[in-house]
């Protein structure tokens, strides 16, 4: 089925008319597929990868399934990660600005309980969040699911991975038998097979193949035995291309830790990310690497879930992955939007059995490349800077109050300024490195919302 016009579909005039608005007007091949099916009440699988519009299929059905006079929970999307779950919710609320009083909640570990309990003694029509944290509440009675319509697993093949297995039976156990079930997943192993099974009622399946654009990413493969190999390799590579933001992908975190500490040693600007930070952590190094702060992200492929970048010049596997749809999503990351992008493939004599996997996954011969002469060009230095303020959305702290007090004055142009996230606690704003100081003193000294905010240069 082609892609169509989203006014084809049984949809509320006001649900079309903000998608209009959003600029929303065809549909992507998943969503031409599965909402139609969607809208028809039935369970549906997808397979589609990141980026592929899935958010928006399932999003508008259990909009469109909702009945916001009645303040209950009436659907519950999970997702594996944090930054996932604020991304979907965050797509959710786009979707929902014509529905007046809706309330979409996010409900994820690695955060403080209190406030989310607040929240959940205030109701809510949509939780979003990790299994583990919505069972926890499920388990001390905050959360009543007898009056959902909608249950949503996304990135399920990703929650397996991560160990969610026992947390997902846990809660699917509490919600009502007649609902509907919408699974989403990149790829498809036995488990998640097993699992539709058991939840889902004659679902309906759509895949959208994971299609490698050959036109826009250039991919080379280097045979590279060694760890020191691989190492010199990739600061080769690094200072050739010279990519101001490029993810180098390990399999584990403690290969991940230790890449990062080589490349750190050798006077590149890096961050990690692994499932053993801290959630402050993980905020930091993702709010620093997409504000362009940092150049270089090494991390596991279930950190990297979620991942908002524009623009990734490069990719990296360090290591190749042992699933070549994987490798397919990794490599997805670059060359978005009409851009050019690079993979770069690092593979052992051990790991030719990998390699053909993806040829043959691919539908193109992989012949190892010749590495580039040895550069003498410096590391790439990012060219902002990530200031942090002690204060966020809890304090009514808006990107406007943070951008008016560095621009107040006119000795700091707009243009200077980055990206500014917001968080509950805390604020994250981008400026040019040569500012950084500047920029510094006026937050610490000025004040936003009649106060004073404590900050400090990352």
């Amino acid at each position: 089925m082609n892609s169509s016009t989203f006014s084809t579909l049984n949809l509320s005039p006001s649900l079309l008319s903000n998608l209009e608005g959003l600029g929303f007007t065809n549909m992507t091949e998943i969503q031409a597929q599965s909402l139609p099916l969607i809208l028809d009440g039935k369970d549906v699988i997808g397979q589609g990868k990141t980026g592929s519009g899935k958010t928006a299929a399932f999003g508008l059905g259990l909009l469109s399934n909702l009945r916001v006079k009645r303040f209950r929970v009436q659907s519950l999307v999970l997702c594996p990660t944090r930054e996932l779950a604020d991304q979907v919710a965050k797509e959710i609320r786009n979707l929902a600005r014509s529905i007046h009083n809706i309330k979409v909640l996010t409900l994820c570990g690695g955060t403080p309980m209190g406030p989310q309990i607040g929240s959940l003694e205030h109701g809510a029509h949509i939780l979003v969040g990790t299994p583990g944290r919505i069972l926890d509440h499920l388990e001390r009675g905050r959360i009543d699911l007898s009056e959902l319509n909608t249950l949503v697993l996304d990135e399920a093949d990703r929650m397996l991975d991560m160990g969610f297995q026992d947390a997902l039976d846990a809660i699917i156990s509490e919600v009502p038998k007649e609902r509907q079930t919408l699974l989403f997943s990149a790829t498809f192993p036995k488990q998640i097979e097993a699992i539709a099974s058991r939840i889902m009622n004659k679902p309906e399946v759509v895949k959208v193949e994971s299609k490698h654009d050959h036109s826009s990413i250039q991919q080379f493969f280097y045979k590279l035995d060694s760890h020191e190999d691989r190492d010199n390799a990739l600061e080769n590579l690094l200072l050739t291309h010279q990519p101001e933001s490029a993810v180098v992908f390990c399999n584990t975190k403690k290969e991940v830790q230790n890449v990062a500490d080589e490349l750190h040693h050798r006077g590149f600007s890096v961050i990690d990310l692994h499932g053993d930070l801290e959630q402050k952590e993980r905020d930091r190094a993702l709010v620093q690497f997409a504000n362009k702060s940092v150049t270089v992200l090494v991390a596991t492929d279930v950190a990297a879930r979620g991942l908002d970048v524009d623009n990734l010049d490069a990719v990296f596997n360090y290591e190749l992955s042992r699933d070549p749809e994987v490798h397919v999503h990794r490599i997805g990351r670059t060359g978005r939007a009409g851009n050019k992008g690079l993979a770069f493939s690092f593979f052992s004599s051990n790991e030719m059995h990998r390699v053909a996997l993806i040829d043959e996954y691919l539908d193109m011969p992989i012949e190892p490349s010749q590495l580039p002469a040895q550069s003498s060009n410096q590391p790439y230095q990012a060219k902002m800077v990530t200031i942090q303020v002690s204060g966020g959305k809890k304090q009514k702290l808006r990107p406007g109050d943070i951008l008016g007090a560095l621009t107040g004055d006119k000795t700091i142009q707009g243009a200077q300024i980055g990206k500014i996230n917001m968080f509950p606690m805390a604020s994250f704003v981008a400026v040019e490195k040569k500012i950084a100081k500047k920029a510094h003193g006026k937050i610490e000294n000025g004040k936003m919302k009649g106060r004073s905010f404590r900050a400090r240069i990352l």
